[in-house]
């Protein structure tokens, strides 16, 4: 009895997600043996200084159906090379690593970042902004809510305020601080400034 119990209990799992902004690349349908094809793609990721940006590329299969059908949808813009930026997703990044076999380093050791292309926020085609994602409605738990008689300032009264002392801005949360509600009082200090 215990092991039909265990069966129908929901598994939990533990996200870790890349987010950024960067460049689409080698957009393609990859075609398998067995199974169903998917979409692949290269994203090469900006970081560093905005004056002296760096790439960092990922290999990614695409995971998400509405990321699935704008990868898709823009396929045909990064075969015309147009510059497709997007803002990313990336889901369960891996190294898969891999030894050159031509060029200059040739039996060299290699490694590819691979991850899922879960979501992508916005895309601009040559700058000018194509899609841009509806605003999600993120679900708090009925703790984490504020009291209906206090308001939290909001981002444009925020902007306001004189922003000299981030701590200045943190609200006091209604009940005792819990790890993840000091968190959150935190988080919303640094956001605002």
């Amino acid at each position: 009895m215990a092991y039909a119990n265990q069966s129908q209990e929901a598994t939990s799992y533990f996200n870790l997600h890349t987010v950024g902004i960067g460049y689409l690349n080698r957009v393609r349908e990859v075609q398998v043996r067995r199974g169903q094809p998917f979409m692949a793609c290269d994203i090469a990721a900006l970081h560093g200084a905005s004056d002296a940006v760096e790439y960092t590329r990922f290999d990614c299969k695409v995971a998400g159906g509405e990321a699935d059908r704008l990868i898709r949808l823009y396929m045909d813009a990064v075969r015309a090379e147009k510059k497709v930026l997007l803002s990313f997703r990336i889901g369960d990044l891996w190294i898969d690593p891999f030894l050159y076999e031509k060029g200059d380093k040739q039996g060299q050791p290699g490694a590819s970042l691979k991850g899922r292309l879960l979501f992508i926020d916005w895309i601009k085609v040559n700058g000018k902004l194509e899609y841009k994602a509806p605003a999600r409605q993120e679900a708090t738990a009925p703790a984490e809510q504020a009291p209906n008689n206090e308001s939290s300032p909001t981002s444009a009264d925020v902007e306001t305020k004189d922003i000299g002392n981030p701590t200045e801005l943190r609200t006091k949360p209604a009940s005792p601080t819990t790890p993840r509600t000091a968190r959150r009082v935190t988080t919303h200090a640094v956001q605002s400034a």
